[in-house]
C-alpha cells in the first residue's frame, strides 16, 4: 500500500509530520465515521472462543459482539480445534456453535439475543483450503435458514480465504476478515465485514504503561483509514489486560480481542471519569 510519500508505510519519524497528521486524525475520527461513545460487551471478540472452558456459553451469556471459531474440514466434516491434532476431538462447528445459535434464533424470534438490539458476529477462521472448505461450509450453514437469513447475524471469514476478486462469488450470508494494510476493489470491500491485524506489526508494547507515541501514531493512522473506508476494526495478538482494553478503547479500535471473557465483562461495566 503506498502513502503520500510513495513509501510503502507511513513516515512517522518526522516531527511536523506527525503534528500535521495528528491533526487530521483528530479531524477524521470527529467527522468521518461515526463511534460508540460507551463501550461495551457489544465490542468484545471472544478470541479462540472454543478454548474457553465453557465455549460459546460464556461469551453468549456475556451478549459478546463477536466470538471466533477455528475450523478443519475433514472428510466431509467441519471440525472445531487450533491445532491439526484437535480433529481427533471430533468436535464439529454444528454441535459447537450452529446448533446452539438456532436454538437461541428460535426463543429470541430470530434473533442471536433476547435484546434484539443486539448484533452477532461469528468470525470463522478456516485452518484448511480455503475454496472446499468454504464451499463444505456454505453447504452447512444452508442447513440453518433462521441464521443466514438473519440481519443480526454477520458470519465472516478469515484464515485461509479465496483471493478477493472470488469474494463476491461468496452468497450474501458470507463476509471475509480483511487485512488493514492491503488495498481492495470496491466490489470486494462490499464483502468484507471487518478488518483485522497482527498487534505486533504495529507496536511491540506489552499493555503495561503507555503505548510509546509513535506507535500510538501508526495505530491512529490505520485505525482512521479503516473508519474514513466505514469498516470495524481488530487487532489479534493485541495486550490482553485492564490497562491494555482502557488505552484500546481511547485508540477507538472496535472490537477488544480478548481470552478473558469475564475480566473485560466486569471491567466495561466500570465508570470512567
Amino acid at each position: 500500500m503506498k502513502n503520500f510519500s510513495g513509501d510503502s508505510s507511513p513516515a512517522f519519524c518526522n516531527a511536523g509530520y506527525c503534528l500535521i497528521l495528528l491533526g487530521i486524525i483528530y479531524l477524521q475520527l470527529n467527522t468521518t465515521f461515526a463511534q460508540p461513545i460507551l463501550y461495551t460487551v457489544a465490542n468484545v471478540h471472544s478470541h479462540n472462543d472454543y478454548q474457553q472452558v465453557k465455549p460459546f456459553t460464556t461469551a453468549y451469556q456475556h451478549q459478546l459482539g463477536s466470538m471466533e471459531a477455528d475450523i478443519f474440514l475433514w472428510n466431509d466434516s467441519l471440525i472445531v480445534g487450533h491445532e491439526f491434532r484437535d480433529i481427533q476431538l471430533r468436535r464439529t462447528l454444528q454441535a459447537m456453535y450452529l446448533d446452539s445459535l438456532a436454538y437461541y434464533f428460535s426463543k429470541n424470534g430470530n434473533a442471536p439475543y433476547k435484546d434484539t438490539s443486539r448484533s452477532l458476529i461469528l468470525l470463522i477462521d478456516i485452518k484448511t483450503g480455503a475454496v472446499p472448505t468454504l464451499r463444505r461450509l456454505v453447504e452447512v450453514l444452508q442447513g440453518y435458514p433462521q441464521l443466514i437469513h438473519s440481519k443480526q447475524l454477520q458470519i465472516i471469514i478469515t484464515g485461509n480465504r479465496p483471493n478477493p476478486d472470488q469474494f463476491k462469488t461468496y452468497p450474501d450470508f458470507i463476509f471475509f476478515d480483511g487485512n488493514i494494510q492491503d488495498d481492495y476493489t470496491t466490489e470486494a470491500l462490499n464483502k468484507i465485514g471487518l478488518m483485522s491485524d497482527d498487534f505486533h506489526k504495529y507496536s511491540v508494547w506489552n499493555g503495561f504503561g503507555v503505548i510509546p507515541a509513535a506507535d500510538s501514531v501508526k495505530l491512529d493512522f490505520y485505525i482512521t483509514k479503516m473508519h474514513a473506508l466505514q469498516k470495524k476494526i481488530r487487532f489479534w495478538a493485541a495486550p490482553d489486560n485492564e490497562n491494555a482494553w482502557r488505552q484500546l478503547k481511547g485508540l477507538k479500535v472496535d472490537y477488544l480481542n480478548t481470552d478473558h471473557i469475564e475480566q473485560i465483562a466486569a471491567f466495561l461495566k466500570k465508570k470512567f471519569s
